[in-house]
């Protein structure tokens, strides 16, 4: 599994923004691959990230080819107050079925032996 995270500042997010955003996650959300999101601010810092959730690189890398996320980027110093995106390989997740049921990411990728060492 991999994650695609986007972290990013906000300057003024007007209809234009807010409509190319749900196309982006319309389109995630309807591309092979896609396994879930999530989305969190830290007000202390007035910072936003959207985690998206992928079962292959080349899954990830459709959705950053799609045309909607292309004109995003274009335009992006006209709403964002910078950005920094992080693109990693899951290694493992584990928790307990407590969250589970209001997560969109599964619930488990480790193999059975990893398990056993926590």
């Amino acid at each position: 599994m991999y994650s695609s995270t986007f972290i990013f500042g906000t300057k003024d997010l007007d209809d234009e923004f807010h409509q190319l955003d749900k196309t982006i996650a319309e389109a995630a959300k309807a591309l092979p691959g896609y396994l879930g999101e999530e989305a969190w601010e830290n007000r202390a810092t007035g910072l936003f990230s959207n985690v998206y959730y992928w079962d292959s690189l080349e899954a990830l890398q459709a959705l950053m080819q799609h045309p909607a996320h292309l004109q995003a980027k274009a335009a992006q110093a006209k709403w964002l107050d910078g950005y920094h995106v992080l693109i990693s390989e899951v290694i493992r997740t584990y928790g307990n079925a407590e969250l589970g049921h209001r997560m969109n990411v599964p619930a488990s990728t480790a193999p059975a032996d990893l398990h056993a060492a926590q």
